[in-house]
């Protein structure tokens, strides 16, 4: 396995919050076995993003996606996120990390959210 995904969140104070999003990861991991899937948060929770990647890169990983896991892209996504990607990248030259758009701007997350709404 030289593939990694994190699930960039916000995070919370309340526990239950990150529910949502382990589900998700439990279903990326069960649709792409080879890929090693985890989440990391912003604020308020465990683990943020350095500590996942330092642990992903440790495991010998060679790429990791980072998948903003945000409706909205607002100041978080836009100016915080690329600077800890920044970071990533000097902390684990030997890792290629790959930032993808937040997860709102995804014409299918949109049409869903639609449909869901409309049902």
């Amino acid at each position: 396995m030289t593939q990694g995904l994190i699930l960039f969140a916000h995070g919370s104070r309340d526990p239950q919050w990150r529910a949502p999003m382990e589900a998700v990861a439990a279903r990326a991991a069960a649709l792409d076995p080879q890929a090693r899937v985890a989440c990391a948060y912003l604020e308020l929770m465990e683990p943020d993003l350095p500590a996942c990647a330092a642990t992903l890169a440790a495991e010998g990983l060679q790429e990791i996606t980072i998948v903003p896991m945000f409706l909205g892209v607002g100041r978080h996504a836009r100016e915080d996120l690329p600077l800890l990607v920044e970071q990533l990248r000097r902390d684990h030259p030997q890792v290629r990390f790959q930032l993808r758009p937040a997860i709102g701007e995804d014409e299918r997350v949109v049409d869903m959210l639609a449909r869901i709404a409309l049902a």
